[in-house]
């Protein structure tokens, strides 16, 4: 994540306000369709939210896909779930790991969608409204200053050469100085939970109704591997299948009124959030004022280059947002609807319009509702 975050530093993401204003169905579309789109499906999404000085995109994007499927399961109108929470837990998590590999490992904000699915499973979830990771006069969330403190603190610990059997509870100790202590248990709808209850009782969660996804051709396809990306500091598994095979999954998934995290490259040339659009296209200032349209013509992109971006990074799993409807432009072109963690920005209100094309070569990992796969592709991937 650490290249979006220069990005998005440099072109003033970061610091917008904590939620956006969007979130209404209706008012996507319209918006959508008065820009030379029409809108073929559009899923119930919550608002737009800001990930502001932070790299945790990963718990964003993936908190919206749960908050998606909790409005789908149990239509609902609305559910904020405190995204912090499953950062939170995962700082604990990267500590331990960093130290038992002496060091030897990604430390920082980053993450992948898996990292959210294991969080919930193994710590529960709650409200928003309970914990928000901000403390105390706080209106945006920063975590430069608390990710380099606790680094320090674990390269400290390090050189001393025998690692005390105490120094968790130090650690923590910074953790909450800089988020803030998650509640033990804690109000929702007139009932006490604790996160594990709230997870299982109002949410339902199950962790097997998810499945990571992936392609990329240095490993055997309908196979699983560890993807090879700094951020899988937890080396989670993705199933590898061919990229129209992944297409198709976006698609018939979002059809069935399903939505998908979406982790990708939005550095590279073609993304251009000011204009609302992500395409294959050669673009040597991606803020450029030149006219461009979603009908412009677009490079051909092939298995074999993508490959090729990916080993010589220059596709990186940069940046993770929430597919959540398809449309068509004036010409036809499929595009994906993508709901995005920068607040407001851009002509759809913290939404982008993403090519085909521009998901094909830029794609790192998907999480899929399950429910949402093709029976026969689950059975040839040996997932039950």
């Amino acid at each position: 994540m650490k290249k979006i975050f220069l990005i998005g530093l440099s072109l003033g993401f970061i610091c917008s306000s904590s939620v956006g204003q969007i979130g209404e169905k209706g008012k996507m579309q319209a918006q959508v369709q008065a820009n030379g789109f029409t809108v073929e499906k559009n899923n119930a999404a919550t608002p737009v939210k800001n990930q502001a000085r932070t790299g945790t995109c990963w718990s964003f994007s993936t908190t919206s896909l749960l908050e998606s499927q909790y409005l789908k399961t149990f239509n609902k109108t609305d559910v904020d779930l405190s995204e912090m929470f499953f950062v939170y837990n995962m700082y604990i998590e990267k500590a331990k790991n960093y130290v038992l590999r002496q060091g030897k490992a990604q430390f920082g904000e980053g993450g992948l969608g898996h990292d959210v699915i294991r969080a919930v499973a193994t710590y529960g979830a709650m409200p928003e409204s309970v914990y928000s990771g901000l403390r105390d006069g706080e209106k945006t969330l920063n975590h430069s200053k608390v990710v380099l403190e606790l680094k320090t603190f674990l390269d400290s610990l390090l050189k001393q050469g025998i690692v005390r059997s105490n120094w968790m509870d130090d650690y923590i100790k910074l953790l909450d100085h800089g988020m803030g202590k998650p509640p033990a248990e804690f109000e929702y709808a007139g009932k006490k939970y604790t996160p594990k209850t709230f997870a299982a009782e109002v949410l339902k969660f199950n962790s097997n109704d998810y499945v990571n996804l992936t392609s990329f051709t240095h490993h055997p396809f309908y196979s699983q591997f560890i993807l090879e990306v700094p951020d899988n500091f937890s080396n989670g598994s993705y199933y590898n299948v061919p990229m129209a095979d992944l297409m198709r999954v976006v698609r018939n998934a979002i059809n069935k009124g399903y939505t998908v995290m979406w982790d990708a490259d939005v550095s590279n040339s073609g993304f251009m959030n000011d204009k609302g659009l992500g395409m294959f296209v050669e673009r040597a200032d991606q803020e450029t004022t030149a006219p461009v349209s979603a009908d412009d013509k677009e490079l051909e992109w092939t298995p074999a280059l993508r490959q090729q971006y990916y080993e010589s990074l220059t596709t990186q799993d940069d940046h993770l947002m929430h597919i959540t409807g398809l449309e068509k432009s004036k010409a036809g072109k499929q595009f994906f609807i993508v709901k995005n963690s920068w607040g407001d920005r851009g002509p759809y209100q913290g939404f982008i319009n993403i090519s085909e094309a521009y998901f094909a070569m830029n794609t790192v990992s998907l999480v899929v509702p399950k429910a949402a796969i093709d029976p026969l592709l689950l059975q040839k991937l040996g997932i039950r």
